[in-house]
């Protein structure tokens, strides 16, 4: 795909400078007619939160005027956090928007979104599919490639053309605070092969056609630091890389996919200037399009993230990110400044016009080969046919369950054979976490002690629940810890780790059940025993209760190292 889109691109940027207008197609027609400063927009892509804002409002208003007066490339849908608490989008809203920027768009919007759990990611829906490392845990690719394929249907469905999934991040650090279960473990070779898994089932279906991405180039798994709120440092030498993060990208390169996301992380081995991933030639443009060999589009990571705006300006960003060798330039933190600067620099002669026609053009060939230029609206009626179907469903709690490992069961407590108490520890006040894994443990336990707890409770509090839950012949605490933007860690929130203090200190044997990062077992090594999800998803809550009740066999196997406590590939086998 990479090289029919450079194919494509080359064809475009050719039509666009040598034919007449007129004689020219469709899409080569469009960079004729865009002037620079439209050219520099059509690389710009901003965040919308998938609401139908009124027509007569402010928010509409802003949307307006980047879609019908700076004529930008595209949108990409990002999630609405307020109060800690994540609000998705609605489905229909979304589409209706979409149509209405689409409808005042001279030029197509490419929309893009982040689905690493198919459309769960972003979009309120049922069929929500555990994290990355889950699937790696339940050990088969071709789950993988079954989530490729939904997550492109429901995708199409909702207006979404470019995935920017999956990620080929190699998660070999167990303190990394954003990549963690997002990536598919800590083998190369696993992750290799659970991508380009997922890559094919994005292209499985033409009915469904998606464009393609892998993230975050060269590597962000081995890193202590949120690039949101800082610069991390990989200090990794080029045989390192070559052994463990270039793996999974060389790969997806052999494989086709059509867009590769860069990291927002300094490594010295390939630049000593420290500077960003993305804002460097050597990494960009010497080691990706020289050395590896990759002629699709690149597309930065979000450019409002700390590890950019702590040392750039937005129009520094812009065009070092250009000289560097992107094309898009996605979420830039003052877009009109991004754009101007990009504007100047062509003028200046500091960024040749043909190199930034060249990005243009890239741009414009996806565009071109989805046929936006025919089909750019959303069937809003046809959403809810693929956004739930009962086949994604199952899948989603197939993988859940398969993922379930058990690395720590002293006593043979679990599967659970007597009276317990349930603690379920969510990591925000109001948040949904837990409320399918109570559910579950009611309906089969309807008399045992269960608290869904608070992390900003007071101390009093969670001691009391703590007293309550010892009295009964074993405490199972279900708790959730996922790898977050901005958070900066993955420990527990609150006053938890005092309560599992409490509870171990009691002396009755606990089972922890760990909705998210396994590596949660180093904050608690003594506990009686250990269950890890790799996920915070609906259906591991309920798979993770399955499992304590013994109603699943447990066969999943870790897919990255503990220090101290667990190697890869281990994990207790439990028949039915």
């Amino acid at each position: 795909m990479t090289v029919r889109l450079k194919a494509a691109a080359r064809t475009l940027l050719v039509a666009a400078v040598l034919l007449p207008a007129a004689a020219a197609p469709p899409p080569a027609r469009w960079l004729h007619s865009l002037p620079l400063r439209e050219q520099a927009a059509q690389l710009v892509f901003l965040p919308f939160y998938g609401e139908a804002p009124n027509s007569q409002s402010p928010e509409y208003g802003k949307y307006l005027g980047w879609v019908r007066e700076l004529r930008i490339g595209g949108l990409v849908l990002v999630n609405r956090v307020e109060g800690g608490l994540v609000r998705h989008a609605q489905p229909h809203a979304m589409a209706v928007f979409l149509n209405r920027m689409q409808r005042v768009a001279r030029i197509p919007l490419l929309v893009a979104g982040d689905f690493e759990r198919g459309a769960s990611m972003r979009v309120d829906c049922e069929t929500r599919f555990p994290h990355n490392m889950a699937f790696a845990a339940a050990g088969d690719p071709a789950l993988s490639r079954a989530a490729g394929a939904i997550t492109a249907r429901q995708a199409r469905a909702l207006g979404v053309h470019w995935v920017l999934a999956p990620v080929a991040d190699v998660n070999n650090n167990p303190d990394n605070p954003i990549i963690n279960i997002r990536s598919y473990g800590e083998d190369p070779a696993v992750v290799a092969a659970h991508v380009t898994a997922f890559l094919a089932g994005l292209r499985s279906d033409p009915r469904y056609p998606v464009i393609t991405t892998v993230k975050h180039f060269p590597g962000h798994g081995d890193t202590a630091t949120d690039s949101h709120l800082g610069l991390p440092v990989l200090a990794a030498d080029r045989q390192r890389l070559e052994r463990v993060e270039l793996v999974p990208f060389r790969a997806a390169i052999r494989a086709g996919v059509d867009t590769i996301m860069t990291a927002h992380i300094a490594l010295p081995a390939l630049d000593a200037s420290g500077i960003p991933a993305t804002l460097s030639a050597a990494i960009l443009t010497g080691l990706l399009r020289q050395e590896l060999g990759f002629t699709g589009l690149i597309v930065s990571d979000a450019l409002d993230m700390q590890g950019v705006t702590k040392h750039f300006s937005a129009g520094q960003a812009a065009v070092k990110a250009l000289e560097a060798g992107a094309d898009v330039l996605l979420m830039p933190a003052d877009p009109e400044a991004a754009i101007q600067a990009v504007v100047e620099a062509v003028q200046q002669g500091r960024l040749s016009r043909r190199r930034l026609q060249e990005s243009v053009a890239r741009v414009l060939a996806l565009k071109a080969r989805l046929r936006l230029d025919r089909r750019r609206l959303v069937d809003v009626e046809a959403i809810s046919e693929h956004l739930d179907a009962p086949e994604a469903l199952r899948h989603a709690a197939q993988v859940a369950e398969r993922a379930i490992t058990l690395l720590k069961n002293e006593g043979g407590l679990l599967p659970l054979g007597g009276a317990a108490a349930f603690l379920v520890l969510p990591e925000n006040r109001g948040s949904v976490q837990g409320r399918r894994f109570a559910q579950e443990v009611r309906q089969r336990a309807p008399q045992a002690v269960l608290a869904v707890l608070d992390p900003a409770a007071p101390e009093t509090e969670l001691e009391q629940a703590a007293t309550r839950a010892a009295e009964a012949g074993a405490v199972v605490v279900a708790a959730f810890v996922s790898a977050a933007a901005y958070r900066g860690n993955v420990a527990l929130a609150g006053g938890y780790p005092r309560l599992m203090e409490k509870l171990l200190a009691a002396g009755k044997p606990v089972a922890l059940v760990a909705l998210g990062s396994p590596y949660l077992l180093r904050s608690f090594p003594g506990v009686t025993a250990y269950l890890a999800t790799y996920s915070t998803a609906p259906p591991s809550e309920a798979a993770a209760v399955r499992a304590l009740f013994g109603e699943i066999a447990i066969q999943g196997r870790l897919p990255v190292t503990i220090p101290g406590l667990a190697r890869r590939g281990e994990g207790i086998q439990v028949s039915r």
